[in-house]
């Protein structure tokens, strides 16, 4: 596996962030492109590419997160467009993996389901003519019903973005678990890790882990909270396996969203990837 960063959790400008990943020895870098940059000329994407290569590095992903999902008919067409303009500028940046949030799947077939599910193959269809993926974060629903709504699509072109911390702070649920029914989908990961109000170190009963945990929620209105990585609820001594043996051999992208020191959580969340890797032998 190697190891990335989403440039932006710098907050030092996308040169700034490119050069700091350099300096950290990284394989790669996930930018966003749903702003500005859906007008960049070819001559800027280039410029972009050229500042990512002469740093030795790759695009591992481009995220392409409108904020929003694909729930609204009405708001669908357009979002398809920008979508498919970032899946362009991805591919001129040598990416062929695209990442967003779609909002939630239901378990029950739904109105909802139809509506995202109309979009996706739209988007999928159009990936798989550019040898390309949208690859859907992991987070608003649990594992196995996220597969059962992909096992619902006529295109190879739609695939998963694996966040591990989202599964935990959003739906209480082990990485290694949603793995089983998902890891096949899996072509980009995010590096993040979390806790969840009331809910321990998995497995969890009563633990003096979990009394912690809630006691930092005491001076913060949240069910969740992002933590640096390897200080919460993401065992990865269990999920870097589990996620080896669903056949994934791809980037582990830091995304650090929050907090007051950003260069040295994702500094310390690079040795401690390392550290993993080395362990069990998946660098």
């Amino acid at each position: 596996m190697k190891i990335g960063v989403m440039v932006e959790s710098f907050k030092l400008g996308f040169r700034g962030g490119i050069e700091r990943a350099a300096a950290l020895g990284v394989d790669g870098v996930q930018k966003y492109a749903a702003g500005k940059e859906l007008l960049w000329t070819d001559a800027e994407i280039r410029e972009a590419l050229d500042i990512v290569k002469s740093n030795g590095l790759v695009f591992s992903a481009i995220c392409g997160d409108f904020g929003y999902g694909f729930h609204d008919p009405a708001r669908n067409p357009e979002m398809i467009e920008k979508s498919k303009r970032v899946m362009e500028i991805a591919k001129k940046l040598e990416c062929n993996i695209v990442t967003t949030h779609v909002h939630s799947m239901t378990e029950e077939e739904s109105e909802s389901n139809q509506i995202i599910r109309a979009a996706l193959e739209q988007l999928g269809s159009f990936a798989e003519s550019m040898d390309a993926v949208y690859a859907l974060e992991t987070g608003p629903e649990i594992g196995r019903v996220m597969d059962g709504f992909l096992s619902t699509l006529n295109t190879r072109g739609i695939r998963v973005n694996f966040d591990p911390a989202n599964l935990v702070m959003c739906m209480g649920e082990r990485p290694e678990e949603a793995l089983k029914y998902i890891g096949k989908y899996v072509v980009h990961t995010h590096a993040k890790d979390g806790i969840r109000r009331g809910v321990g170190p998995f497995p969890g009963t009563d633990t003096p882990e979990r009394a912690a945990h809630n006691a930092v929620f005491n001076t913060k209105n949240a069910s969740y909270l992002e933590v640096p990585l390897g200080q919460g609820d993401v065992n990865f001594d269990t999920y870097l396996p589990a996620l080896a043996a669903a056949g994934f051999d791809g980037f582990l992208t830091i995304e650090r969203e929050c907090g007051a020191t950003p260069e040295a959580d994702i500094a310390m969340a690079v040795n401690f990837l390392r550290e993993k890797l080395a362990k069990y032998n998946l660098g």
